[in-house]
């Protein structure tokens, strides 16, 4: 019997292997169906049998093989004679998860899980956003980056160093995929709140492109994580036996500009030109400098910048239907002038000027406070250059964050400058007592680096404030009413943006998008999320939301003559569902086997 097997086995490879040359006459029009690739997988596969399937997370299912593929692909034996569904594993996977000690350990179990069953992976945080989103990325994610010499177990994505300089194509041709739709791209020089962790800021573009996958549907396939290593000016990761990167400082000027600049020029040759690239945790510095110089070149957007402006707008949209105000009515006070903050009062202006203001009055309602006061144009400490100028005010220079809500007395305060705790007991205060309906957002990430928690705010505001944060906080009850504080977590934008500019064909990411983006984000905080203190959708539903602002991105990119995927499809949200990746397991029994026809 076994000799029989094996003679059938080899026979069905060697018809799979000798089909390999039809590949190249599927239609162009198969070749963008989710059947045609279906297909064209099918035959990469018979090519890996035996112990090599098991060692591969794409083809990987462990017990859920049948015995008919165990023993077609050569690996009966090789697994437990148990086969589970892919349900039952789930289950194994959320025992083994809840057992861990702490979240870090749960980070590595997860990733470990994705190096070994990519699908059961996604299957798994798809269904579970709630509570694994927050161990794959924010807030666990900066505790993973900063024990990424420990964590360590297996290079995903690429690392480019410096050094690499006029071989960057290269390195990017030893990635296997050749069909690379979107990166994510950092320095490492400023990771979340945490500062500058050189090459252990790769936990970053990891993780933000498993939500790429498991909230926007993007095929991981499709998905490229890179680390730029130009140094780093840690001085404790020079003396760190386990750091993993270039142990000298930064290098910086016309030589980093220089290798920025080839890596972006070989993506374009490599991937085209409607391959998205994400900027990620770029020093503030350089992050407005690089959007600048190839937001009308590239396929490009900066997370950090335009990312968190439009989750943050979006919160502020939503909370105008509890606070029964009009945008332009609002003054806002941003604690902190660096990418992200810039980034949010720069969308809300827009979307006033969308409303009818004019760009005066727009900014004229928006004040900000650095690391040396309230940005003013005669203030002591020095000028004021870069965005932060277009936010300066002719205005007494105020140094003391207390003493200037006192002063301006602002509906919406909104801190992201990582600064703990600088949402004090009186700004709060003070926030209750100048507004009904204060706006208070501490989004800094991780949860160590917030302005305050949850519980100060409703506490300290008699539960009238509508709050949100950067990283998760729990329920809070008070005056026997719970609230739930809303996470404003880039999660529910970035997905949404980029499946619609990947299914688009978009070149170019104007900010309008992701004004669009924001704007469709409130519409989908129902009545019933906001009477539970939310601004935001359940974390529970952010696939729908993907899906959601992708299709309304979609109509706007063919509205305005932004996509270059045509025809145009008549229905856009099957069009985009068409692109969308599924975690359920594939079939490698033969007779499933659809082969191409030759015509």
């Amino acid at each position: 019997m076994a000799s029989v097997v094996s003679t059938a086995s080899r026979k069905v490879f060697s018809n799979a292997t000798s089909r390999l040359s039809l590949l190249t006459s599927v239609s162009s029009r198969e070749k963008s169906s989710n059947e045609g690739k279906r297909r064209r997988d099918l035959i990469n596969h018979s090519r890996v049998r035996g112990i090599d399937i098991l060692r591969n997370p794409k083809l990987n299912k462990g017990t859920a093989f049948t015995v008919k593929e165990r023993q077609l692909m050569g690996i009966h034996g090789l697994i437990p004679p148990v086969v589970r569904t892919m349900e039952e594993q789930t289950v194994r996977v959320l025992t083994n998860f809840r057992k861990r000690s702490s979240d870090l350990d749960r980070f590595i179990y997860l990733i470990s899980l994705q190096d070994r069953n990519e699908r059961l992976f996604y299957k798994v945080l798809s269904e579970n956003v709630e509570d694994m989103m927050p161990i794959v990325y924010t807030p666990t994610v900066g505790q993973a980056c900063e024990h990424y010499g420990i964590v360590f177990r297996r290079p995903r994505g690429l690392f480019i160093s410096i050094n690499d300089r006029g071989h960057i194509y290269d390195i990017l041709c030893n990635w296997p995929e050749r069909n690379v739709k979107a990166i994510v791209v950092t320095d490492g020089e400023r990771i979340l709140g945490l500062g500058d962790l050189g090459v252990y800021g790769m936990g970053i573009p990891v993780g933000k492109l498993s939500l790429y996958t498991a909230l926007g549907g993007i095929h991981p396939a499709k998905c490229l994580p890179i680390l730029l290593d130009v140094g780093t000016n840690n001085k404790k990761l020079h003396s760190d036996p386990l750091y993993i990167g270039r142990q000298e400082n930064r290098v910086t000027g016309p030589e980093y500009d220089d290798f920025v600049d080839e890596f972006m020029h070989a993506v374009q040759r490599r991937y085209g030109s409607t391959c998205l690239i994400q900027f990620e945790d770029f020093g503030n510095h350089n992050a407005f400098r690089f959007l600048e110089k190839y937001r009308n070149k590239f396929c490009t957007f900066n997370d950090d910048i335009q990312g968190t402006a439009a989750v943050a707008a979006a919160g502020v949209f939503a909370s105008l239907r509890i606070t029964k105000k009009k945008l332009i009515d609002n003054v806002f006070l941003f604690q902190g002038a660096g990418e992200a903050n810039i980034g949010i009062a720069q969308l809300l202006s827009l979307a006033m000027q969308e409303e009818g203001a004019t760009e005066a009055e727009a900014i004229s309602k928006i004040w900000m406070v650095d690391s040396r006061g309230l940005l003013t144009k005669e203030r002591p400490s020095g000028g004021i250059s870069g965005h932060k100028a277009d936010f300066a005010k002719d205005f007494k220079h105020m140094n003391n964050l207390e003493e200037i809500v006192e002063e301006l007395k602002p509906s919406a305060i909104i801190g992201a400058a990582a600064v703990a705790g600088a949402f004090t007991e009186k700004v709060i205060k003070s926030m209750g007592k100048y507004n009904e309906r204060p706006i208070i957002f501490a989004l800094s990430n991780p949860t160590s680096k917030a302005e305050c928690s949850a519980e100060d705010a409703y506490t300290l505001t008699e539960g009238r404030c509508v709050f949100a944060s950067g990283s998760p906080f729990p329920s809070f009850t008070i005056n026997g009413k719970t609230l739930y504080p809303g996470q404003g977590n880039n999660a529910y934008i970035f997905p949404g943006v980029a499946l619609g500019v990947i299914t688009c064909g978009v070149r170019h990411v104007p900010d309008l998008l992701f004004l669009r983006a924001a704007q469709r984000l409130a519409e989908l905080v129902t009545d019933e999320h906001l009477a539970e203190g939310r601004v935001y959708p359940p974390l529970s539903d952010i696939q729908e939301v993907s899906l959601n602002i992708a299709v309304d991105l979609a109509e706007y990119c063919y509205t305005n003559g932004l996509a270059s995927a045509y025809p145009e499809p008549d229905d856009k949200e099957e069009y985009v569902k068409s692109f969308m990746y599924t975690s359920e397991y594939e079939i490698f029994e033969p007779e499933t086997w659809e082969w191409p026809d030759k015509a």
